[in-house]
């Protein structure tokens, strides 16, 4: 964030909560995260989510419909089709992170087909938490591959930064 701040990139940090609630839960804050950075800048924003709140995102998007909202959504490290990990844990969020939960069935069913032209989703062949590798990508999406990091360390990656950076420095975005 303070590399944004330095290249004068104005953004909004939110955190999902509550900690333990289900992956809609983090919408009303997403919602209100979009509209504080559309008002204060007058353009649709650039989405950067990890983890869990790509999911977030997607869930999101669906119950606002809200693809005209956003000028591009980057997600890190997010089991977008679920990580076999999930299958050892027992709460309800997890269970929706299942490979095949009846929970991402549902979203990916109510996504339009041109909605993955929003998104950018790096994944890698290192990440401890979001496998097999297959799983961190959209279909449809532009997925790209980030070599030799772990779920965490994917957020703090040059090549995901500098992404960010170049969509929020071309038109429409904030």
């Amino acid at each position: 964030m303070r590399q944004l701040r330095d290249l004068g990139i104005p953004y909004l940090a939110i955190t999902l909560e509550p900690i333990f609630g289900t992956i809609d839960d983090g919408a009303d804050a997403i919602d209100a995260a979009v509209r504080r950075a559309t008002q204060a800048t007058g353009l649709t924003p650039v989405i950067v989510a990890h983890s869990m709140g790509g999911l977030s995102v997607r869930a999101w998007l669906r119950a606002n419909a809200a693809d005209e909202r956003v000028h591009h959504i980057i997600t890190i490290a997010t089991p977008h089709q679920g990580t076999a990990l999930a299958q050892f844990a027992s709460s309800e969020v997890t269970k929706r992170m299942r490979i095949g939960s009846p929970w991402l069935a549902a979203l990916a069913a109510s996504e339009p087909r041109s909605r993955c032209q929003l998104f950018t989703c790096y994944y890698g062949h290192c990440d401890n938490i979001v496998f097999p590798v297959r799983s961190a990508t959209l279909p449809g999406a532009d997925n790209r591959h980030v070599a030799a990091l772990a779920h965490i360390q994917m957020g703090l990656c040059a090549e995901v930064f500098h992404e960010v950076v170049r969509r929020t420095t071309t038109p429409a975005a904030a």
